[in-house]
């Protein structure tokens, strides 16, 4: 995977992210009638635009090599606020008057922006918010009574210690109106600043900071002597830099090392803004999340570099099958997430979400090994299933989940399978304390032959909830499996069982009582001697324990359903 492909779905944070158009039309007309009026209110009344003789040119050749330094950067570590250009625009601000320095940006940033190939509305947006900075900060020197033009610039050598808070109050108002319209909109509302935003406002700190310390060197050497001007370009670039590595490392926070997928916090910040996007238009969103099946069979087999060569074409692949709009994660592990942030129904979600699940399920080849990794999907719906992204997010994975346990593939989240609802949360603790005071009951239902001889019964689980009453055997099943609370429901029909059968058998009733055992049971090591141990403890011969097991067991672990069935075998269950 090439760098620039899997640093994109990350790169879109940063420029513009929810800068609407109404706003940056607004800006750049204001900006544009602002520069306009004072070029033409200049240049009527006969005076210059800039400085001339070896202060301008001194100043030209800098701003040439800032312009330089700024194309060099490349197309992705530039988004218009660099701290050379404002290091430089600022000392031509307090030196000669807002003019000037609107005149110093607009060259850095159409040149820059020409040289670059941008995009000409990210170019006059950005020129637009840097000339009303500078046009407020201009405001500030005039409160402080400071009108400075270039043929009245503001003498540096003048400056004492009461003009310090004059110049720091100067350099925040610019920042503060010529940076927040580009990033302010990147933190929705609920989901606090996100990682990029929070990595800005240390960025706006550092260059604040370097500004007080070089623009007013700039004015000094510029008044005494201006051929040195262009040393200052040695500083103004490691200001870049700084910056550039503080924006590079929240971009690292933000993208799965292996793969070069946004990660998990990345996609979290992402839902949230997709989610007020959706609301805005009365759309919905969506989330699918992936898991490959049998992945951890891959790393114990082959070893997990070669498990991460599969993961780099998992991604590869999935990448390539997202449908337009869509962005796609790496939460960890053999887990992938795709956000739809608008999609036109629930089945239109699944139907993306199954063409998805065919592409990752197609065979892959690692050194000539052919290798299918099937692949479950989980889907939900905003706002249909959850009104927030840890709600999405969660409800996702118990979709996964059980589509993984069904092997259907892909599920769109039900609430009523799902177990972590606060409803059933609240029944699985009563499911517990019923257990424990032996409240669930079994009723036993017969098994006749044809000839209407009983040939054996059947325990069936029932439990009435003292306030709720009935719960279907379905329900609470489900949330035992779910829990982690079905080893314990099993011991207590085993239990109950066998020690109904026992009485039965001292009463002379000799008749056999099959028992559903779940999945999870099969898999426990140590099942089939637990089962031996309890039949020996109520006196009851095996061959009056019959275990129903459903088929679907031997595929999820097949070594493992075989032993523990030829353990119950050699017990003499059935």
């Amino acid at each position: 995977m090439k760098p620039t492909e899997s640093a994109a779905p990350v790169s879109r944070l940063q420029g513009f992210v929810g800068l609407t158009p109404k706003v940056g039309a607004v800006a750049i007309v204001f900006a544009f009638v602002l520069i306009a009026t004072g070029f033409y209110r200049t240049l009527s009344e006969g005076r210059a635009l800039f400085p001339d003789g070896e202060v301008g040119w001194s100043l030209a050749v800098l701003t040439g090599v800032v312009v330089g330094h700024l194309v060099a950067l490349g197309r992705d570590r530039w988004s218009g606020g660099a701290g050379s250009g404002a290091a430089l625009t600022l000392a031509v601000l307090l030196l000669y008057g807002w003019l000037a320095a609107g005149l110093v940006s607009l060259v850095v940033v159409v040149l820059v922006g020409v040289a670059r190939r941008q995009r000409w509305w990210q170019g006059l947006l950005h020129g637009a918010v840097d000339i009303l900075g500078i046009g407020a900060a201009a405001l500030v020197l005039a409160a402080f009574g400071d009108v400075q033009t270039v043929e009245s610039p503001w003498q540096p050598l003048d400056w004492g210690i009461a003009d310090l808070p004059e110049i720091l109050l100067t350099a925040c108002t610019y920042l503060l109106v010529s940076r927040l319209l580009l990033w302010y909109a990147g933190a929705p509302q609920g989901g606090g600043l996100p990682t990029v935003a929070r990595t800005a406002l240390l960025r706006q700190g550092l260059l604040m900071a370097a500004l007080i310390g070089i623009a007013p060197l700039i004015c000094v050497v510029a008044m005494t002597m201006p051929v040195l001007l262009p040393l200052f370009a040695v500083p103004l670039i490691a200001l870049d830099s700084t910056l550039w590595i503080a924006r590079a490392r929240a971009e690292e926070q933000l993208r799965d090392p292996l793969t070069g997928l946004p990660n998990r916090q990345w996609l979290l910040e992402r839902i949230w803004t997709a989610l007020e996007d959706a609301e805005a238009v009365g759309a919905r969103s969506a989330l699918v999340l992936i898991d490959l099946d049998r992945f951890r069979a891959v790393n114990d087999t082959l070893g997990h570099l070669a498990g991460d060569r599969l993961l780099l074409q998992i991604a590869e692949r999935l990448r390539l099958a997202l449908p337009r709009g869509a962005e796609a994660a790496r939460l960890g592990g053999d887990e992938f997430a795709v956000l739809l942030p608008t999609t036109d129904s629930t089945t239109s979600a699944q139907r993306v979400a199954r063409h998805l699940v065919a592409a990752l399920s197609s065979p892959l080849d690692l050194d000539g090994l052919t290798l299918v990794l099937e692949a479950s999907a989980g889907v939900a719906v905003h706002p249909d299933h959850a009104p927030d992204a840890e709600g999405l997010l969660r409800r996702a994975d118990v979709a996964m989940y059980q589509a993984k346990r069904d092997r259907t593939g892909v599920e769109v989240y039900e609430s009523k399978r799902d177990s972590n609802t606060p409803d059933r949360l609240g029944l699985l603790g009563d499911l517990r304390r019923a257990l424990d005071a032996g409240e669930v009951e079994l009723h036993y239902q017969p098994k006749v032959r044809f000839d209407g001889q009983v040939a054996g019964l059947e325990a069936l689980v029932r439990w009435v909830h003292p306030e709720r009453g009935r719960v279907p055997p379905d329900e609470f099943i489900a949330i035992a499996e779910s829990s982690g609370l079905m080893p314990h429901l099993t011991e207590y029909v085993l239990e109950t069982a066998l020690a109904q059968v026992a009485r039965w058998r001292a009463q002379g009733l000799f008749v056999p009582v099959a028992v559903n055992v779940s999945p999870r049971d099969v898999h426990t090591p140590g099942f089939a001697g637990s089962v031996a141990a309890r039949l020996a403890r109520h006196g009851v011969p095996a061959g009056a324990l019959q275990l129903e097991i459903t088929e679907h067991v031997l595929l999820e672990d097949p070594q493992r359903a075989a032993d523990t069935l030829a353990g119950l075998t050699g017990h003499g269950v059935k």
